[in-house]
């Protein structure tokens, strides 16, 4: 990670967010999506990530490491090099690498064919899990997600629309959430008891006509990991199959993680997807649907969703200090204005300066 990552997962602690999540660090070289995808398979990793999560935790923001292996859907152009396209496959001479899969069978035409792994390759891969969580740990993350979403290696273990294997790691619930069930205990092994472990998964393929994983397993799974030491479940959905429809709408993966809280209590839930209203978050956490509510792209548009959220649900919240000042001043400036102009006015003048100016916008 360079200056780049400082600067964008830093402005979201400076902006007021609660935790934030480190999205999809190798584990390997070859579980990255695309070449330029940050890393976490070696040691010198660790203090350029030490380095932002300090930045972070100066701002009263928790840090979290996404852990990841991109499987048969890594070796990819970034989009922003083949926009409008979708993801493009990139070949050993163009800076790519062969990709592995539970079976030989490609996400679509436009990625990479996959080597089936074998059973001692996938030990390996356990470990490279493993070992990448103890890297978190000596950076100073407070927490780790192992991503087992969206058609990635553990997604695309888990779901018989890829998993096509015969041995013990395919076939039946059992069979397909070994390889999950088998990195959970690795990962919880070497990470402190005292931090919380975030697992990641898709809890539909959104695929039909055909045996997918679904809601129903996702729970199933769900109270399995619990017992193996998983604090938190981020319910999200899809990418396992090109042919996946979904319904988009505000919330609309709510429903997943509300089966999950009924199902599971002691486990924690997160939601996803298309929350960027203020009003939403506020509800789905008041009518306790979800413990957390994660927001990607609306972070990306606004850094200071959480600020901007908090004026909108009329909260004080922490302002940084180096905003704090000017801000508050600059709400005094207005309230002076105002009792001026009524001054000049009516003749008669009131200046009252709340102390919760901060929160104001000029």
């Amino acid at each position: 990670m360079n200056d780049w990552h400082l600067v964008h997962l830093g402005s979201f602690a400076k902006g007021g967010a609660g935790l934030i999540i480190f999205e999809a660090s190798g584990v390997a070289p070859e579980g990255r999506i695309t070449p330029w995808d940050a890393g976490i398979w070696k040691d010198e990793h660790i203090a350029p990530m030490k380095r932002i999560v300090d930045f972070v935790h100066t701002h009263d923001s928790a840090a979290c490491l996404q852990i990841a292996h991109a499987g048969r859907k890594a070796s990819t152009f970034p989009p922003l090099l083949t926009f409008p396209r979708p993801r493009v496959a990139m070949t050993n001479e163009e800076g790519g690498w062969n990709v592995v899969g539970p079976s030989s069978v490609e996400w679509d035409e436009t990625h990479r064919h996959p080597h089936e792994l074998s059973k001692e390759e996938i030990q390996g891969i356990v470990q490279q899990f493993a070992d990448a969580a103890r890297r978190a740990n000596e950076a100073g993350f407070d927490a780790v997600e192992i991503h087992g979403a969206h058609g990635y290696l553990i997604s695309s273990f888990n779901s018989p629309i890829a998993n096509k294997r015969k041995d013990e790691y395919g076939g039946d619930f059992e069979g397909r959430t070994r390889f999950c069930r088998e990195v959970v205990t690795a990962v919880r092994k070497v990470w402190p008891a005292e931090k919380p472990l975030w697992l990641r998964l898709s809890c539909s393929d959104w695929v039909e006509g055909e045996e997918q994983w679904d809601s129903e397993q996702t729970v199933r799974l769900a109270a399995i990991v619990a017992d193996l030491g998983v604090d938190v479940l981020d319910c999200s959905s899809s990418g396992q199959s090109p042919k996946q429809k979904m319904k988009l709408h505000p919330g609309y993966q709510l429903p997943f993680a509300r089966a999950v809280k009924k199902a599971v209590p002691k486990l924690q839930v997160a939601t996803v997807g298309n929350l960027g209203s203020a009003e939403l978050c506020e509800e789905i956490l008041g009518n306790e649907d979800a413990d957390f509510v994660a927001i990607g792209r609306e972070f990306l548009r606004d850094p200071f969703w959480p600020l901007h959220a908090a004026a909108t649900l009329q909260a004080d919240v922490h302002w940084p200090p180096q905003y704090e000042v000017p801000t508050s001043y600059t709400c005094f400036l207005k309230r002076l204005k105002t009792a001026f102009l009524t001054n000049l006015f009516s003749g008669l003048s009131i200046l009252l300066v709340p102390l919760d100016c901060k929160i104001s916008y000029s």
